[in-house]
């Protein structure tokens, strides 16, 4: 009887003491999406811009907190860019003068570590992970050896460099009561308290005339983001009709780009219909509710929306009759819309610039129809990690730039608006439409929703 108890025991215990996940190492759990030489490029490629431009001092580029808040770990786009990886409350040190890389890291990753549940948290070790290094070509350091450098740094009052967004001076958290920080805003208000001697400098433009051409590899990625969303839209148009609401087709949409492969949304899909779709996204957020109107015949519905696959977006737009069927004054003005969309496409190449887009643009838009198609500066923005990619507006297009073009028309006064946006790729010797297998024609529109 002892003999069984002790044996019962010793079983149990050893079952307790296999029951503990073991520790996950960081390529257990994701890809590197580039080779290490491709992102050795990309950071060399930054680091000669800036020479050129005669500046000197250490690029930091801090990546996302840690944490995920009910939503899967996204990285912080430069971070990303410039090593493929996920680490999470890290930062990426570039010394211009010699071309050093090193990423500050934990020594282990927060997420999965809970000391009441052990068993359930494998653990991930970071620092001492040879093959991150390995694979990336980047040497790891502490993050406790940050404060260090920036002190050292700080006494010979360098300059840090950093992408602060957008074009212009450095812009530092406010003293706002309520307000949302970046990264870069919270390591730039932590390194003005800390190191005060330090001079930060805006090298947003350096890293747009780096991020704007894609590589062969990131225009692949662009490609079956693009894919995934006119899939998703083509199964979407078959469920149109009056009676259904937007935030069903949303379902239907988003419920499509995950069976094809997209791990998130560019952005909260756009799916507005009658007196919503006169109004931008932006007013329609604000109200939950006023994302749920039920559909009307003689309505129309507009779609602009997009997937993300493997961290780069897509950003595509159509309308479409509720009915099944556009009336001759709704044909009318998204055919209109289309040929100005037409036209820009054609003009498309390499060594024209924006102004010149915009030019072209405004000399054929209807001069009734002006007042309704109010647009920024070439009816368009730029794709790559985010559907507001880094991007110089005075540049002239080159191959392998990717943005949207969108003349869009919202027409209060006859209450009709209409939507198209398709997805470039700048080529050699002309443009490629990422979007195409997507129909735009008013007959085209209302076959898809017959299915």
């Amino acid at each position: 009887m002892r003999t069984t108890i002790t044996f019962i025991i010793f079983l149990f215990s050893s079952t307790f003491l296999f029951a503990q996940t073991p520790v996950q190492s960081y390529f257990e759990w994701t890809n590197l999406p580039f080779t290490k030489e491709e992102l050795s490029e990309r950071r060399d490629n930054l680091m000669s811009i800036l020479e050129e431009q005669g500046k000197s001092g250490v690029i930091v580029i801090p990546a996302n907190d840690g944490f995920s808040f009910g939503e899967t770990f996204r990285q912080a786009d430069d971070f990303y860019y410039f090593t493929g990886l996920e680490l999470p409350n890290a930062i990426l040190v570039m010394n211009v003068a010699n071309h050093s890389v090193t990423i500050y890291t934990p020594e282990r990753d927060l997420r999965f570590e809970n000391g009441s549940r052990v068993n359930d948290f494998p653990g991930r070790p970071l620092l001492n992970d040879k093959n991150i290094t390995e694979k990336t070509g980047v040497i790891l350091a502490s993050i406790d050896d940050f404060k260090a450098l920036m002190d050292t740094e700080s006494k010979k009052e360098n300059t840090v460099l950093i992408n602060n967004g957008r074009q212009g001076d450095i812009a530092y958290a406010s003293d706002a009561y309520i307000a949302t920080y970046t990264p870069v805003q919270v390591l730039l208000q932590a390194l003005s308290n800390k190191h005060p001697k330090l001079k930060h400098e805006n090298i947003y433009e350096a890293v747009a005339n780096v991020r704007m051409i894609k590589s062969e590899a990131e225009i692949e990625i662009i490609r079956k983001a693009a894919t995934i969303t006119v899939n998703g839209i083509k199964q979407c148009a078959t469920k149109i009709k009056p009676g259904v609401d937007e935030r069903y087709l949303e379902g239907i949409l988003e419920g499509d780009f995950k069976i094809n492969g997209s791990q998130r949304l560019a952005f909260g899909s756009i799916i507005k219909s009658g007196p919503n779709s006169h109004w931008p996204w932006r007013i329609l957020a604000t109200h939950y509710n006023r994302r749920n109107r039920v559909m009307e015949n003689g309505d129309l519905v507009i779609f602009d929306v997009g997937c993300e696959y493997e961290q780069y977006v897509s950003d595509i737009g159509r309308t479409f009759p509720v009915s099944g069927k556009f009336t001759d004054r709704q044909k009318e003005i998204l055919v209109m819309e289309t040929k100005i969309a037409d036209e820009i496409i054609k003009f498309l190449k390499p060594g024209i610039t924006f102004k010149e887009i915009q030019t072209l643009t405004n000399s054929i838009i209807p001069a009734d129809a002006k007042k309704y198609m109010q647009v920024g500066l070439f009816f368009g923005h730029h794709l790559g990690l985010s559907t507001g990619d880094p991007n110089i507006s005075t540049a002239e297009l080159k191959p392998g730039m990717v943005f949207t073009v969108e003349p869009w028309y919202y027409n209060h006064d006859e209450n009709i608006s209409v939507f198209t946006e398709d997805m470039i790729l700048i080529t050699e010797d002309g443009c490629e439409v990422l979007s195409a297998d997507l129909p735009r024609t008013p007959e085209d529109l209302e076959r898809l929703i017959k299915g």
